[in-house]
């Protein structure tokens, strides 16, 4: 079955007004039926329901008028006109068909003309003077961005900003009269809780589900932040929509679904209020999010290498590469340097030093704690601005060409070999089914750069640092690997010889 994340919809706004401050709608807390579950969730949805809206977004491009490839081979139908028979793409007599006269059904020339786009997801007001939240998602690409309420009257809504990497926007709509709004929870959920998520789902609006928060801190492969993971019922056109505890604060913006099929099965993930706090509180200052950058790749680091870096347990983010001119190169930071703590404050993995850097603003000044080869160090960097830019995947790295007898290694459970041609390094020939070099993914033609920092040319050179780490007591060496134009950290644990 395959796995899929569906996104589901958000929007943003722009424009400022000057309005009467209007308080937040009240809030009624549910009757309490048997075992202190809720009786009825009536109250709380008539109290934030005028608050969220469905946003419409409209987006022009230039296409062909021409059919789509499945319908290239068929003509117009119009009148006086004989349709092309369905012939295959490559089929002699599509040319014959092509050049026949108009009025015996000879294709048009692809014209362009203007084609209109629509796409639905849902929102809430935060104000009285009319910010609404959203999804990046929803209201992405889209010229036109228009909010409607429950009671369906209808705003054109303008972009204020938009932040990808949380997948918020916020939108600006204005009215002579105060907007209904809802606020967010200042106090963190717990898992278990009773949330209730209020959206426009398959463009059907106003559509209230209910269920509870089923866990904290999930990782759905989009960038660094958390996400909370419900198990209301949440469908394509719900992004963008708050899910409200039984206080009716927003607890979370309605963001993706795990579906194998692109409808509900009781996965949801929103983005925390917290989070969206943050970015919106900045979207709304300056219509951007800026976030600091230190300028590296970087993995977690994991047992084995927690074990070659003389750690006591696994924490922190390694560095794979340094990007030439970046902040990190400049205060010396090196590939293989283990970052420990960032301001005094202990770092769990990658994705935590991605999260903590980026919370600093661009052009602060950080102390780092670091772990490597030659011993700690404590390295102070100013940030830059991060990029935003995508990075490169790189192909895989084919087998070296030239042909040497291999130098077992059985500590590893590699077969090496000089490196092909002018590359450094060098190459494995041969990987140990029965190894921990296989079960970390090491394949023929990866080169190693480097063991436990140590720069290697030769076979001969990977074995020496190997007895030397066995001599220190060390389990494993942490192996620089490079495949294709990737350079990552593998730590391999060592096993007797015979």
């Amino acid at each position: 079955m395959s796995r899929s994340i569906a996104l589901a919809g958000a929007g943003i706004l722009a424009a400022f007004a000057v309005m009467p401050v209007t308080p937040a709608l009240s809030q009624k807390q549910p009757l309490v039926g048997p075992g202190g579950s809720p009786a009825t969730f009536a109250d709380i949805v008539e109290s934030v329901k005028p608050a969220v809206v469905s946003i419409r977004v409209t987006s022009r491009g230039r296409e062909l008028a021409s059919r789509r490839p499945s319908q290239r081979n068929q003509g117009p139908r119009g009148r006086g006109q004989t349709p092309f028979p369905d012939l295959p793409g490559d089929h002699p007599l599509n040319e014959f068909f092509k050049n026949m006269p108009r009025g015996f059904g000879g294709a048009p020339q692809p014209r362009q003309r203007q084609r209109r786009a629509r796409s639905q997801g849902s929102g809430f007001v935060i104000s009285a003077d009319g910010f609404v939240v959203t999804n990046h998602h929803v209201i992405q690409g889209g010229n036109q961005i228009t909010v409607v309420f429950d009671e369906k009257n209808t705003f054109e809504a303008k972009l204020v900003g938009a932040d990808p990497r949380t997948d918020l926007a916020l939108l600006k709509i204005k009215s002579d009269k105060p907007f209904k709004y809802v606020k967010f929870a200042e106090k963190k959920s717990r898992v278990g809780d009773w949330v209730v998520a209020v959206g426009n789902p398959f463009g059907l609006g106003g559509t209230v589900t209910a269920g509870i928060v089923s866990a904290h801190g999930r990782n759905i492969g989009s960038g660094p932040y958390d996400f909370i993971q419900i198990d209301a019922a949440v469908n394509r056109g719900n992004s963008g929509g708050p899910t409200f505890n039984l206080s009716g604060d927003v607890i979370g913006v309605n963001t993706a679904i795990y579906s194998p099929s692109g409808g509900n099965v009781g996965i949801a993930f929103a983005v925390p209020a917290r989070t969206a706090v943050e970015v919106i509180e900045q979207l709304k200052n300056s219509g951007s999010v800026s976030r600091g950058w230190l300028g590296v790749k970087i993995q977690s680091v994991d047992a084995d290498m927690a074990a070659s870096l003389g750690l006591s347990e696994p924490q922190g983010a390694l560095i794979n590469e340094v990007t030439a001119g970046g902040p990190a190169e400049k205060a010396g930071f090196q590939a293989g340097d283990a970052i420990l703590k960032v301001a005094g404050q202990k770092i769990e993995d990658s994705r935590d030093l991605a999260r903590k850097i980026a919370a600093f603003s661009p052009g602060s000044t950080v102390d780092v704690a670091v772990r490597r080869a030659s011993g700690d160090a404590n390295i102070k960097v100013k940030l830059g601005t991060f990029p935003g830019a995508s990075e490169k995947v790189a192909a895989a790295q084919a087998a070296p060409k030239k042909k040497a007898k291999p130098t077992s290694l059985k500590e590893l459970g590699l077969g090496l070999v000089a490196a092909p041609g002018k590359e450094k390094g060098v190459a494995i020939a041969s990987v140990d089914d029965n190894s921990d070099a296989s079960e970390k993914g090491l394949q023929k033609g990866d080169i190693i750069l480097a063991v436990n920092s140590q720069n290697v040319a030769k076979p001969a050179d990977v074995d020496k640092v190997v007895q030397d780490a066995k001599k220190l007591g060390r389990k494993a060496v942490l192996v620089t690997l490079k495949r294709g134009d990737t350079q990552r950290f593998v730590a391999i644990q060592l096993k007797s010889k015979g």
